[in-house]
């Protein structure tokens, strides 16, 4: 268990502005930073930083949180891993308190397999440096291939033994579960396992046997999977196998090379794409480190969005091979639906980045991608164009395919660009291009947009056909059916977040029947406003609010929004945050310009606290007043008759003097 000294020095040093820059390029917007959301796709930046605040939170999806809470979200981490996870990253030292059977249970099986995936990296790697078999096949083939040891280290490169159950005896012997190797891909489990039994050493083997192996990384440099390289020729065995799709590890999220490619990405404002690990090594030993793989897999969204995080602009480096380029034009296109730039590099015959790279120096490779770059659409025209330039129906084919890429760009300048360059190099009119370019889209949006017939909702279940929108229209109306009251309980935990600790007077009536008048502060008199007439909020994390202040109360101190924003229940953090920011305020300029004099609630902030609270009192106790009387009705007995009029009679005094405090400025 962390102790709370040590959290609270975590969250002091781990600044948000940092934290969040480790995964987004953010750009200065006026006293905030702003950025694309890394939690869902969008094209144009709505996520917002604010280092003052300590908070980020996107208007697009509405996720929002503290520099705990977003890394939480980001890697998928519980509260006591993601503050692990920034204790790394800061230095801090964690002295943690002995913790319970109970608590140890708690630990997730997702940070076990981090844990497998972290031994198995340093196994390798220290076969490759300390071993015989290691030095002599894994390290000779590196440097065979021209890899530096120093590019060597920085990957963490390593060699798995040709004994097809090495790995797996040294991770049981170390103390790691089998059923752990299994989960990770490390180990393979044998078919003579039976179902339901323990799993043994002679139930598994392992993948990587007699291979380098090239550690992945995810974004914050943590070892998620691995790929391995076959040494020798036979045709057998596939020359490169990868990891599985594990809890940890998802080939099409992963981009190799990310980690160490980021910080260069951002300051270059550019991204090269590469297709395999020793592409990527060899760039970097030439000096150039914004540079990604794929892996080999078909590129995905999620890669391309990966990318975007840190610049729109992309250059794919091809080895040359004309039918190879053909088939990636479809994942390349994604990148441009994406709204991102993206231009080609071709490489000459029989090279590749890793080859080309060790023929010339680092500013000869960079001169050459420079001058060699070509757009990506006037590539694709270019190239497709010389195999149909002299057979019309090619030739049609080849200006459809060129419609449909330009169609999915989103920025209109940018397709007009397009749209001219292309009318030149096919020789087809422009405006007829602009025609079809315009109803390739209309058509593309019209299929987006059209949803089915949606049948009427039936026991409240919100059919997942229904669009976004519509959805969550109708769970808003099934909200308001479950709780009437929601939007005014969020909006007094609004008040009691912005205004808990301002002082305002209150006058009452004393034993002597005489008036006075003493100052209490807003968070005081609400709770006891609230408590005099026995009521609770009916929203669970409304009332979980409530129940924060009157602990902290207890403790006379009243908690503020940085309070809340702070708190280990993530939940509570976004809300507070979304309380306390808002995207719609009138701007001080429009407001002069159209000489409009907008009243705000701090001008009066006991009045709009009287008037809020009082509503909402006043609701409650007519609703409860109504429940009661419903009792009558099905009462059996006078004594069940008689307690019932006592409360009938009590809701109705509390009712009436909310009614007569509505109708008063002070109270």
């Amino acid at each position: 268990m962390i102790p709370k000294d040590t959290v609270d020095k975590i969250i002091e040093t781990a600044r948000v502005e940092e934290v969040v820059g480790d995964f987004i390029t953010l750009k200065k917007r006026g006293a905030n930073l702003l950025g694309l959301c890394p939690f869902h796709g969008e094209k144009s930046p709505s996520f917002t930083v604010s280092p003052s605040k300590g908070i980020y939170k996107c208007f697009g999806c509405g996720k929002a949180g503290n520099s705990v809470n977003f890394i939480m979200e980001h890697e998928s981490l519980s509260y006591p891993e993601a503050l692990r996870y920034l204790a790394a990253k800061y230095n801090i030292e964690i002295v943690e308190k002995e913790i319970t059977p109970e608590e140890k249970a708690q630990i997730t099986e997702k940070e076990s397999l981090y844990i497998v995936t972290n031994y198995a990296q340093k196994y390798f790697t220290d076969n490759l440096w300390n071993t015989d078999e290691g030095k002599s096949i894994g390290l000779s083939y590196f440097r065979e291939r021209g890899f530096t040891d120093e590019i060597i280290k920085k990957f963490q490169l390593g060699f798995s033994f040709e004994d097809r159950k090495a790995f797996s005896k040294a991770a049981i012997a170390a103390a790691y579960k089998p059923e752990y190797l299994v989960k990770t891909g490390l180990s393979i489990l044998s078919d003579k396992h039976v179902e339901g039994t323990p799993i043994t050493i002679n139930d598994i083997f392992d993948r990587y046997t007699g291979r380098v192996i090239f550690p992945i990384h995810n974004g914050t440099g943590k070892v998620i999977g691995f790929g391995g390289r076959i040494l020798n020729s036979d045709k057998k065995f596939a020359k490169y196998i990868n990891s599985p799709q594990t809890d940890i590890y998802d080939k099409s999220k992963v981009l190799y090379g990310l980690f160490f490619a980021k910080k260069q990405i951002t300051q270059e404002d550019n991204c090269y794409l590469v297709e395999g690990y020793t592409d990527v090594t060899s760039m970097h030993q030439a000096g150039i480190e914004n540079v990604v793989a794929s892996s080999g897999t078909s590129l995905t969204v999620d890669q391309i969005r990966l990318i975007h995080r840190f610049t729109k602009n992309i250059i794919i480096l091809y080895d040359g091979d004309v039918a190879g380029i053909k088939a990636s034009f479809r994942g390349i296109d994604l990148i441009l639906e994406e709204g991102m730039n993206v231009k080609v590099l071709l490489f000459p015959d029989g090279d590749d980045p890793d080859s080309f790279s060790k023929k010339v120096s680092g500013d000869d490779l960079k001169a050459f991608i420079k001058k060699n770059s070509l757009d990506f659409i006037k590539f694709k025209t270019n190239l497709l164009f010389e195999e149909a330039r002299h057979e019309p129906v090619k030739k049609a084919a080849l200006v459809k395919d060129i419609i449909e890429s330009i169609a999915i760009v989103p920025d209109s300048i940018t397709r007009n660009e397009y749209i001219s360059e292309c009318s030149h190099i096919l020789q087809v009119d422009e405006q007829t291009l602009v025609f079809q370019v315009k109803a390739t889209r209309d058509k593309k949006i019209a299929k987006k947009n059209f949803q089915p017939e949606q049948h009427a909702v039936e026991q409240q279940n919100i059919s997942e056909n229904t669009n976004q929108e519509v959805k969550d229209d109708l769970q808003k109306l099934l909200d308001a059916d479950l709780n009437p009251f929601a939007e005014q309980e969020k909006n007094l935990v609004r008040l009691l977040l912005h205004y808990g600790t301002h002082l305002i007077d209150i006058t009452h009536i004393d034993e002597n029947n005489e008036t006075i008048s003493s100052e209490v502060s807003v968070a005081e008199f609400m709770l006891h406003e609230l408590e005099q007439d026995e009521l609770s909020f009916v929203d669970s994390t409304y009332e979980l609010f409530l129940y924060e202040f009157k602990m902290q109360m207890h403790k006379q101190v009243i908690p503020n929004a940085d309070y809340f924003v702070k708190h280990r229940n993530p939940q509570l953090a976004q809300i507070t945050i979304n309380l306390i920011s808002s995207n719609d305020q009138l701007s001080e300029k429009w407001k002069s310009k159209h000489n409009i004099m907008v009243a705000h609630e701090t001008d009066n902030i006991k009045k709009t606290i009287n008037h809020d609270l009082f509503i909402y009192k006043e609701k409650r106790l007519q609703k409860l007043l109504r429940e009661e009387k419903e009792k009558l009705r099905t009462a059996s007995s006078d004594d069940e008759i008689q307690n019932i009029l006592i409360s009938v009679q009590k809701l109705d005094l509390l009712k009436s003097r909310a009614n007569k405090l509505l109708g008063r400025t002070i109270i």
